[in-house]
């Protein structure tokens, strides 16, 4: 009999953090915001990961489930100024002693009761336009190895800081509707834009290192978001700063979606009586691509889950192997009366 659904994401939840505890992620790095982020920037950083990781948007992918379950476990110790300030002090033990005593909360989730505070149910739903700098898209070169087994890449970034000013300025306008009467009884309807005064700010340039985490299985064209890290916006909220992920050229395979190609050469010899022979592969491991058999030249052989892992997923493509075989430049008359007494 199948688990009810609030159930299946309570268990959900408990598997998830177990896997957080013992990785060691922190909830920030889950979040993908800084330890000083406002409750604003929490906010909107569970809203845009809830929404891409739903199980509503990735039906039978667990690995999106243990995701969503991490995010909402997360979003409900930050959000919650007394067990955000217990964490940032003593950690997740923090946290157990501070459930154990009987204080507000504990450590269990609602994943449900998270999510429809922000979206009003148990499906996802799209999100709000808000006024926001422009978005600054990357695109960065990965190595197969690190898309092969997970890796980090560092990455320098300037941008754009809004710094207060001398002086004042005209902020927060708004248009206001007023009446102004014209006559006995008569009135007529006005707008008048109406305007804060707020320190003043200017741009300055500021630079600093970006870690980038690339995941096993990665396609190009997917992208690792640092939500308001973009360009600023006076008066509104800065944009995203999106790293868009390229597979860099290999110099011994060739990947296509989730499956690797290579080439080997073998010689004539190799390819007629068989041969024993080893790829290295990108986490150096060992394939064995010998054969008993006879080679053709462009042959291709299959290599079953020896090719790029699946995003979320412990499945793997495949390996496909070209042979070329290397034949000679030239034979004696010895040579070639020896092939063809043993050809015919």
């Amino acid at each position: 009999m199948a688990l009810p659904r609030t159930k299946l994401l309570f268990l959900l939840c408990v598997l998830a953090y177990a896997i957080v505890a013992v990785a060691g992620k922190s909830y920030y790095e889950i979040l993908q915001v800084p330890k000083g982020a406002s409750d604003e920037q929490i906010k909107r950083a569970y809203r845009k990961l809830a929404l891409k990781y739903h199980p509503d948007k990735n039906p039978g992918n667990e690995e999106a489930n243990k995701r969503f379950a991490e995010i909402n476990n997360a979003y409900e110790v930050l959000s919650d100024s007394e067990k955000r300030g217990i964490y940032d002090r003593h950690g997740e033990e923090g946290l157990k002693q501070h459930a154990a005593s009987g204080g507000r909360g504990g450590m269990g989730v609602n994943i449900q009761d998270i999510f429809s505070t922000f979206f009003g149910g148990g499906q996802a739903e799209e999100e709000e336009r808000i006024v926001k700098g422009d978005d600054v898209i990357v695109e960065l070169d990965a190595s197969l190895e690190d898309l092969y087994m997970g890796g980090t890449l560092k990455v320098w970034r300037e941008k754009n800081t809004l710094k207060p000013a001398p002086g004042k300025r005209r902020c927060n306008c708004r248009n206001e509707v007023y009446h102004k009467q014209i006559g006995p009884g008569m009135f007529q309807q006005m707008t008048e834009e109406v305007c804060e005064q707020c320190q003043n700010v200017k741009y300055e340039r500021e630079g600093y290192i970006v870690t980038v985490d690339i995941e096993k299985g990665m396609q190009d064209g997917q992208e690792v978001v640092f939500y308001d890290d973009g360009e600023p916006k006076i008066d509104g909220e800065p944009g995203d700063l999106k790293f868009r992920i390229r597979t860099a050229p290999h110099d011994r395979f060739r990947r296509e979606g989730n499956d690797l190609h290579t080439t080997v050469t073998i010689t004539l010899v190799q390819a007629l009586v068989g041969f024993e022979k080893t790829i290295r592969h990108l986490d150096d491991h060992l394939v064995d691509i010998g054969s008993k058999g006879i080679t053709k030249p462009k042959e291709v052989r299959k290599f079953k889950g020896e090719g790029m892992p699946l995003h979320f997923s412990n499945k793997k493509g495949d390996l496909y192997v070209t042979y070329e075989v290397l034949f000679p430049t030239s034979l004696t008359m010895d040579q070639k009366a020896k092939i063809k007494a043993v050809l015919g």
